[in-house]
Order: C-alpha cells, then structure tokens, then sequence
C-alpha cells in the first residue's frame, strides 16, 4: 500500500474538475489523481514534491490520489467513508472546500456551500453533513469545554432532522427510528437509509 511519494514531477495534466500528474520516484514514473489546486500548488515541472497518498483498490484499477497536506487525505477519506461518496465525489469537495472550509461548513450546517459541489445536491449535502460530522469528529455545538455552550444535540435528533431534510415524511422516520439506539450519527443515519431502502 502506497502511503507517499518523493520525486520529480515529470508531467501534469488537467481533465475537467480534477488533474494528473506524473512523479518519477527512483526512476519509476507514479500517475496520480490531484484536485486542479493541489496540481497548481505542486510548482514547476521537474521541482522535488513530496504528496501524502491514498491508494484506492478496486477490482479492476488501482488509482493513487494525491495530497500535499495531511489534513487533506484525512478528509479524503473520511469523505469516502460516507454512504454512497466515491473517489471522485471526495476529490470534488475537497477541489471546493479545503480542510479547513470543510470543517466550518459542517460546525455551520452550511448545506448551500455544499451544494456548490459538482454533482451535490441539498440531499446529499444534508446526508454528507451528518456523517461527516461524526467521522471527522468536529466540535458541533462550540468550542468543547466552553461552559457556555449547551449539551450537544442526541443523535437520534441529528438522523431525524437529517432524514426530514432528504424529504422522508414525520411517519417512515418514525418507523426505521423507533428502535434504533446509539450516540454516532452518521452510523445511525446509514442504518436508517438503508431500512427505508428496503422498506
């Protein structure tokens, strides 16, 4: 499993709403997928970059993905963790919203800015919001330990208003919720989608 690559950046190429470059590493030439920002950012062809990498595994492909922060992979994959976001949904937001904007759009509940992802709309912002809040694990309510700030929200009022925001009705949320127990929302939210997929 690839964790980094140090080399030479031999070439760059631009597609759309993501780029590729080229870094020879010991004579060895690596492709790897990069927002349009981090390609820019790397410099002038044939400087030394250093990119942290995710290596993604596929039956029919493996594609390494790179990062010049680590904060950027850690969004990265926490993105992939979310239901139904794959590489190329994860690279899109992070192509808009850095680690940094990503972590007060989510302490926000800033749907719009997600929205202005490719290929985002308001219900997948609303899910994306929920589960990234729990796996990158941002302060939701303040600042922790601030004796001003009231006691965070259950989870299960987290899920119920996040499946009212996809557009379920007060009954089907009420049904796949009335059992349901635990304090991670975004775990809960997946279990909740996933009865009313089968409901």
């Amino acid at each position: 499993m690839i964790g980094s690559l140090r080399g030479l950046l031999l070439e760059r190429f631009e597609e759309g709403d993501r780029g590729e470059v080229l870094v020879e590493v010991a004579g060895i030439g690596y492709r790897v997928t990069v927002t349009p920002t981090t390609a820019v950012r790397m410099g002038q062809v044939g400087s030394e970059v250093f990119l942290h990498v995710h290596h993604h595994i596929r039956e029919t492909a493996q594609t390494l993905y790179g990062f010049l922060d680590r904060g950027e992979r850690t969004c990265f994959e926490a993105l992939l963790s979310a239901h139904g976001v794959g590489p190329s949904l994860a690279l899109a937001v992070l192509g808009v919203h850095g680690p940094l904007d990503l972590a007060r759009v989510l302490a926000d509940d800033d749907v719009a800015a997600l929205c202005l992802v490719p290929g985002v709309g308001k219900k997948t912002a609303t899910r994306l919001l929920v589960e990234l809040k729990a796996s990158l694990d941002l302060p939701i309510d303040g600042v922790p330990g601030d004796p001003t700030v009231g006691a965070p929200r259950s989870a299960l009022v987290e899920v119920q208003e996040a499946l009212g925001g996809l557009g379920y009705t007060p009954d089907e949320v009420r049904s796949v919720l009335s059992d349901l127990g635990g304090d991670d929302p975004g775990v809960l939210l997946r279990e909740a989608l996933q009865r009313l997929a089968r409901a």
